[in-house]
């Protein structure tokens, strides 16, 4: 069973309306192109034909409903995804300040972590803050010297370990 925006469809099922789908599209095309080619050696009877039809609109209003049905699901599930990624980036910068004050960094500092954190060079960063690269080095040994790693990938994967522990514990009342 697959479950399309709270309504359990089986796999079965939507197979097999595609694969009618698929099949009278085919009979259409082979019927079209033996007309226009005159090779039809067949009659066909206006009754199958008829039959033919109906089964056709009923498989195409069924895919047409389901497809409905899958794109309401697909926006809806990004809609969700887009408020976890708000929630993640919210909490991210939470957990962010908490262990900044938490390693008692001075306010250079911390805009220096920042910046390393969204994945800055050193020269990018001395750039931005109108300091020399070797002033924003010295900063960030002494953020990695007080965060307790050895550089610059331990500090964001110490980020991204913490923010997947605070994502499975429990929810607490109180912030970061």
């Amino acid at each position: 069973m697959i479950k399309i925006s709270d309504i359990r469809v089986s796999s079965i099922f939507l197979a097999a309306i595609v694969f009618l789908q698929v099949a009278f599209s085919l009979f259409y095309i082979v019927d079209m192109a033996l007309e226009i080619f005159g090779i039809r050696k067949v009659a066909v009877s206006w009754e199958y034909r008829e039959v033919v039809q109906l089964v056709t609109i009923v498989g195409l209003l069924l895919g047409a409903f389901l497809g409905i049905v899958v794109l309401k699901s697909i926006g809806q599930s990004m809609r969700e995804v887009d408020n976890r990624m708000l929630a993640a980036s919210g909490h991210f910068h939470q957990l962010m300040a908490s262990r900044f004050e938490e390693w008692r960094l001075s306010p250079s500092e911390k805009d220096v972590a920042l910046f390393t954190l969204k994945g800055l060079s050193n020269s990018e960063i001395a750039e931005a803050r109108g300091k020399s690269v070797g002033t924003i080095k010295a900063q960030c040994n002494a953020i990695y010297q007080k965060a307790g790693v050895n550089g610059r990938t331990q500090l964001i994967s110490h980020f991204i370990e913490d923010l997947f522990e605070e994502g499975t514990r429990a929810p607490q009342n109180s912030k970061l």
